[in-house]
C-alpha cells in the first residue's frame, strides 16, 4: 500500500488565493510523504502558470472546461494514483503547523473522513463547520428562527453550534468541504464524487454516502486551518445554486412528499429573507418556484 498522501486542489481563476495556500503547505503537511495534484477548471487568470512557478513538482490536470468541483476532484484523484489518503482542499485554505498529519493519523475504522477545526479569515474566530443530516424539521427550524439560533437544538438545524462539539473529537453527518482527509478505504468504498452537483452539496452527498457505507466524518480539533471563505453569501447566482442543490440532494434520498415539504420549508426561509431585502434570497426563492428548476444543476 502506498504511504503517500495526495493533496487534491481544484482551481478556477484561483491566482489571488493560491500563493498563500502553497506557502502554507510545507508546514501544514509536515511529517507526511505527500504530493500535490491540481485540477484546473480552465482558469483564465494564469493559475496554471502560477502552480508551475511556485510548485514545480506538482501534477497538473487541465480539465479543459469549467467542469465543476466534483469533476475536478475526480480528475485529480484519477491522476494521483494509489494513496494512503487524499487531502481534499480548497485553494483558499491555510493549514497550520502539522494540520494534515493530525487529520491523516485520525483516519481509521471509526472515521473515513476527518476534518480540522476551521477558523474564519483573521484566524481567531472558529467556524461552525459541522453539520447534521438535512430534514424537513431542520429546514423549517432554520426558516423560522434562523440557523444559528436553531443550531442549539439538534432537531431544528443542520448547523452544529455547540462550542463543546468543537473542543473534542466529534462525529458529524457531514462537514464543510473546505479541507478534509479521506482514507483509502473510504475512497475505495464510495467511489467517485457526484459530478451532477456542479458546485455545493457535493461534499454533503459524499459524506452522507460515506457514512452510509460505514466511513463516518469526524472532527479532529487539534488540526487547525484558516478558511478565507467564498462569496456564496453575497452572490445571488451562487446562493441560488447552493439552495437548489440542497433540495436536489434531499430529493435523491427521500420520497416525493417529503421532498415537497423540504422544498416548502427552504422556500419559506428564502422568501422571508427576501422580504427583508436580501437579494440573494429573492433570486433563490424565484428559482425554487420555477417548474423544472431542480432537474439539472446550472453551472456559473
Amino acid at each position: 500500500m502506498s504511504t503517500s498522501v495526495a493533496v487534491i486542489v481544484v482551481t478556477w481563476n484561483s491566482a489571488p488565493v493560491l500563493p498563500g495556500f502553497l506557502a502554507a503547505l510545507p508546514e501544514g503537511m509536515a511529517g507526511l510523504d505527500w504530493h500535490l495534484v491540481v485540477a484546473d477548471n480552465d482558469s483564465a487568470d494564469g493559475t496554471v502558470d502560477l502552480v508551475r512557478t511556485l510548485a514545480p513538482g506538482a501534477t497538473i490536470v487541465r480539465t479543459g472546461r469549467n467542469a465543476g468541483y466534483a469533476a475536478g476532484v475526480n480528475a485529480a484523484l484519477d491522476a494521483a494514483g494509489p494513496v494512503r489518503a487524499a487531502l481534499i482542499c480548497n485553494p483558499d485554505v491555510r493549514m497550520r503547523q502539522g494540520c494534515a498529519k493530525r487529520l491523516v493519523d485520525g483516519l481509521g475504522a471509526d472515521a473515513g473522513i476527518v476534518v480540522p477545526l476551521l477558523y474564519e479569515e483573521g484566524g481567531s474566530t472558529p467556524h461552525h463547520s459541522l453539520r447534521r443530516e438535512p430534514s424537513v424539521l431542520r429546514a423549517l427550524g432554520e426558516a423560522v428562527i434562523g440557523n444559528r439560533r436553531a443550531g442549539r437544538f439538534p432537531a431544528l438545524s443542520e448547523l452544529v453550534t455547540d462550542p463543546a462539539a468543537y473542543r473534542r473529537a466529534t462525529r458529524a453527518d457531514w462537514a464543510t468541504g473546505a479541507l478534509m482527509a479521506v482514507s483509502a478505504d473510504c475512497l475505495a468504498a464510495c467511489g467517485r464524487w457526484d459530478e451532477s452537483f456542479f458546485l455545493y452539496s457535493e461534499e454533503t452527498e459524499y459524506c452522507l454516502r460515506a457514512r452510509d457505507a460505514g466511513h463516518p466524518t469526524r472532527l479532529e480539533p487539534t488540526a487547525e486551518a484558516v478558511h478565507l471563505g467564498g462569496d456564496s453569501q453575497v452572490s445571488p447566482r451562487l446562493w441560488t445554486l447552493l439552495t437548489l442543490n440542497r433540495v436536489r440532494l434531499y430529493g435523491r434520498r427521500h420520497g416525493a412528499v417529503a421532498t415537497a415539504a423540504f422544498r416548502g420549508a427552504v422556500l419559506l426561509r428564502e422568501a422571508s429573507r427576501a422580504a427583508l431585502g436580501r437579494k440573494a434570497s429573492r433570486a433563490a426563492a424565484g428559482a425554487l418556484l420555477r417548474p423544472g428548476a431542480l432537474r439539472a444543476t446550472p453551472g456559473p
